[in-house]
């Protein structure tokens, strides 16, 4: 019986990341707030109601795309964080992790970037809640920095915002040259680091405004 019920629940995993899947490619064209449920099952060839035993709805859907497309990047950024280096080294490094994983997940990036202000507000919710994750991790490593000493939370946390918001910016502008030319992906990433280098001098003389 339990072997049954093992392989009932590995099939609606399976039909459940195909669901995610199918909708996440035609999202490379339209909205969320266009996509039908419809759409979704047909490219996966199951019924309409079978979309309602994994989902609640297209924006239920969104939810889970939110959580499987950011929640892949908190290991990046504590790798990003935690690495030992130098500012720019580090700065260096981070700008090449990002360019990485737009490479290898185009389709999340993409779907983080359009929807962070699109028209689904349970998505747009659940985008921020894990950008304020983002926040919360870079605050805690950049409490542990000897660069820190005397910052209060309140403008740590002001930091690690501003910091985050560069990873997305640069995660998009990435996006937009991902079939371009060397050149330009190179001219990117210089550009990537100079403004992220900027944000590290204002945090080297913020205390002494």
């Amino acid at each position: 019986m339990s072997h049954t019920l093992g392989i009932r629940q590995a099939q609606k995993q399976k039909t459940r990341q195909a669901l995610l899947d199918a909708a996440l490619g035609l999202l490379e064209e339209q909205s969320l707030s266009s996509l039908g449920l419809r759409e979704v099952t047909r490219a996966v060839g199951v019924a309409p109601t079978a979309f309602y035993r994994h989902f609640r709805s297209t924006a239920d859907l969104g939810v889970a795309l939110v959580e499987e497309a950011l929640g892949s990047l908190h290991p990046m950024i504590r790798t990003i964080v935690s690495s030992a280096g130098d500012s720019d080294q580090r700065i260096e490094r981070a700008v090449g992790l990002i360019a990485g994983h737009v490479e290898t997940h185009p389709a999340h990036v993409r779907f983080i970037a359009r929807e962070r202000h699109g028209g689904v507000q349970s998505v747009r919710e659940a985008i921020q809640d894990q950008l304020a994750r983002f926040a919360e991790e870079v605050k805690d490593a950049l409490a542990k920095d000897p660069l820190s000493a005397g910052w209060d939370d309140e403008d740590l946390l002001m930091l690690a915002h501003l910091y985050v918001d560069q990873m997305l910016i640069t995660a998009s502008v990435f996006l937009d040259v991902l079939e371009a030319p060397e050149e330009e992906r190179r001219r990117v990433a210089q550009a990537a680091t100079r403004r992220m280098r900027l944000i590290s001098i204002g945090r080297e003389h913020w205390l002494k405004g």
